[in-house]
């Protein structure tokens, strides 16, 4: 975390979480600064809940997941007993990675000298082993990571002093259930991944306000009515709602179908997940930005809807946010990280409209009220 005297060299002194009207910006070197990334692994992502997939992608005994938080790796499986647990995807004897990507398996076998794990951790003996003087098999177990499952998607906190996500997040779930009833029952449809040539807070900033979009976004804007469009802050959450319209060039909908959604929403959701509600059928797409580096991000579409194959409506939708939507808002960010560097910007104010329009700010503020509060948790 930043220590006193590092928030006056990097003049978080400025920065105002109470004031948004009054406050400057974060400064222009935590977002590329190799120290400042090291100390938010710790301050945010091992303190925070991350996102993993949706519990459709577990349904059978034996499957697993697989993801990295920092430089940790953590395997979910769902065991035989039905329980979904998470572990670290690391052998207890030699440190050797359990686990690839997603799957299905009968046990969790080592790679490197076959030392055998059953799905809820446990290690193995075998005749080996039974030669170790004094060797303890329970000392040697998988060691758990706290995991919960809120609107049937998996989360994990490598703190397990953490409160519930449920509790920290507020009326996160009961808001996208009111778009999109029964979330549990979805199934996942798709995966898009992107590199991005910036850092993570720079992408999620460029998220959470839509000042940007009527020069930079002129298809989403006439897809959703901007004069509406309203940012609301809360907990740990931002929510981003507008009407949509089906006469528009994004992509083409219905709004006359029986069940056809026809507003917008999307739900910041802190530290670096979104989840969105298109219009249309019964659908929710996750957008889960990953640092990879103080300049780089991954980013990950996933796509969930009624029958897990995407209709003529979400299969348009998809192809706008791949070709049109996504390029824009890569190129919007790659531009900025590559500012940041620059020997004359230091910090920039925000735009906060006083009824919090669409034109506003806010929404930045907010996010980085939560980086401010998470990174000087200490010095409070």
């Amino acid at each position: 975390m930043l220590q006193k005297n590092d928030q006056e060299l990097f003049g978080l002194d400025r920065f105002k979480p109470n004031d948004p009207a009054r406050s400057y910006t974060i400064p222009g070197n935590l977002y590329y600064d190799a120290d400042v990334f090291a100390a938010e692994k710790e301050a945010v992502f091992y303190k925070s809940w991350n996102f993993v997939c949706h519990v459709g992608q577990l349904e059978a005994p034996g499957a697993y997941a697989t993801t990295r938080v920092g430089d940790q790796n953590i395997a979910v499986v769902r065991g035989r007993d039905g329980v979904i647990r998470a572990f670290h995807n690391v052998c207890s004897h030699r440190a050797h990675k359990l686990l690839e990507g997603q799957g299905k398996t009968r046990a969790i076998v080592c790679p490197y000298h076959a030392w055998t794990y059953e799905l809820d951790g446990r290690l193995r003996s075998n005749a080996v082993l039974e030669t170790v003087e004094d060797f303890r098999t329970d000392e040697f177990c998988l060691k758990p990571v706290l995991v919960e499952v809120m609107l049937g998607f998996v989360w994990i906190n490598l703190d397990f002093d953490a409160a519930p996500l449920a509790e920290q997040s507020g009326r996160f779930a009961d808001e996208i259930r009111s778009y999109c009833a029964d979330p549990e029952t979805l199934r996942f449809s798709h995966r898009m991944t992107f590199e991005v040539k910036a850092n993570w807070k720079n992408v999620i900033e460029n998220f959470q306000e839509c000042y940007h979009c009527p020069p930079a976004h002129p298809a989403l804007v006439e897809l959703i009515d901007h004069q509406i469009y309203r940012t609301k802050n809360y907990d740990i959450c931002s929510s981003h709602i507008a009407p949509s319209r089906g006469d528009n060039s994004a992509f083409k909908f219905d709004p006359a179908k029986e069940g056809a959604l026809v507003m917008f929403g999307a739900w910041y959701l802190w530290p670096n997940v979104a989840f969105n509600v298109m219009p249309g059928r019964r659908n929710i797409s996750v957008l889960h930005m990953m640092p990879s580096g103080p300049e780089t991000t991954y980013e990950h579409w996933d796509f969930f809807f009624e029958d897990g194959a995407p209709n003529e409506e979400e299969a348009a939708a998809m192809e706008y946010l791949e070709q049109v939507l996504q390029p824009e808002d890569i190129g919007l960010v790659e531009s900025v990280q590559s500012g940041l560097h620059s020997r004359v910007y230091s910090q920039g104010r925000l735009v906060i409209e006083p009824t919090l329009a669409s034109n506003s700010e806010h929404g930045i503020h907010h996010f980085q009220t939560l980086y401010y509060n998470a990174m000087t948790a200490d010095r409070r």
